[in-house]
């Protein structure tokens, strides 16, 4: 059987952007400056390895309370037009009319729309009718990888069709005014909004999909996720994250290699998830890189943030024009607390 392969792929960002400079400064008016400790904590926008980031919404909404309603309008208005942004360049760079797809995945863990918004796109991009669909919600940051892999799974077992896989994630709009915590004080130095697409097909040139895996580990539901507040959702970040990715990370991405036949020395890179630069020094130091050797995610944190599921796939979309032969390793850390893994070639 032909293996699945990668299309196309775009990106696509909000119109507000905001320099990390800016976000600092209005710190002092997002917080209650002694509930939150906010001088202690300021060092955390300085050392986020965040240049800028891009929001649905002007600053000065971030200035107010916000509730579930509110929230899930904005969510289902942004979302949906930064997935038909992504999606219309994908079928341009594809040389597809709509009328081509057959599945829709849809992947997002940053809002709730019932229907969702794979119904939602279908409507606006002129799906056929009889599209399948398939909305995914819960993997967080691993969506990117994870979520990919379910949809590379639709494409291997309907050969010749052509999947349409989307991921949107809104962070900027989780933000609670009124919440000091430390964890939201972060969520504030390292979120930004994103989306991106893909279209995947048995069918087509593109770099090939290899093998896909994940673990999750056990006792770690605590580590990363959302806590459902009245008026939004309340953001999860355990400390402890860094230590547990420099320790246990590359056993789990050796023994998937092995598993296939390959090793790290046999790939051409790592595509990874930047979640925060303390998560990329982790990752540097377990798959033995010099400082700074996870270039690409490194520049794509500096320049969009944090972008939960969407941001592995600007790091991909950097690394199509880089002329290699061996494959690459996409990676990305989620809640659950998990790790997804998806291997493919380099063009």
């Amino acid at each position: 059987m032909t293996r699945p392969r990668l299309i196309s792929l775009a990106t696509a960002v909000p119109p507000y952007r905001y320099d990390q400079s800016v976000v600092r400064e209005a710190a002092h008016r997002l917080f209650d400056r002694e509930k939150a400790d906010l001088v202690r904590l300021m060092p955390i926008f300085d050392n986020a390895g965040i240049d800028r980031r891009h929001s649905c919404m002007p600053l000065e909404w971030y200035l107010a309370p916000h509730g579930w309603v509110e929230r899930s309008r904005l969510y289902g208005e942004h979302a949906v037009e930064l997935l038909c942004e992504a999606a219309s360049k994908c079928l341009i760079l594809a040389g597809l009319e709509a009328r081509y797809i057959d599945t829709v995945v849809a992947v997002s863990t940053t809002g709730v729309l019932t229907p969702s918004l794979d119904a939602l796109i279908i409507e606006r991009l002129g799906l056929r009718r009889d599209t399948r669909r398939l909305p995914i919600f819960g993997l967080g940051c691993a969506g990117g990888v994870t979520g990919l892999a379910r949809a590379v799974d639709q494409a291997r077992v309907l050969p010749g069709s052509h999947v349409l896989y989307l991921v949107v994630e809104l962070c900027t709009l989780t933000f609670r005014h009124g919440d000091n915590s430390k964890s939201n004080v972060v969520a504030s130095a390292l979120f930004g909004d994103g989306a991106a697409a893909a279209i995947i097909s048995t069918e087509g040139p593109g770099p090939a999909f290899g093998p896909a895996g994940e673990h999750t580990w056990a006792q770690s539901l605590d580590i990363m996720g959302w806590r459902v507040q009245e008026d939004g959702l309340g953001v999860l970040f355990s400390r402890d994250i860094p230590a547990l990715v420099r320790a246990e990370v590359r056993p789990i991405a050796d023994a998937f290699l092995g598993r296939h036949g390959a090793s790290v020395s046999d790939l051409a890179g790592i595509v990874c998830h930047p979640g925060g630069a303390k998560v990329l020094d982790a990752l540097e130091d377990a798959f033995d890189l010099p400082a700074g050797g996870l270039a690409i995610a490194r520049d794509v944190l500096r320049e969009y943030g944090n972008m939960s599921a969407a941001t592995v796939l600007f790091g991909r979309e950097r690394t199509l024009s880089q002329a290699k032969d061996a494959p690459y390793l996409m990676s990305a850390l989620g809640p659950g607390f998990s790790v997804g893994l998806q291997m493919i070639e380099a063009a």
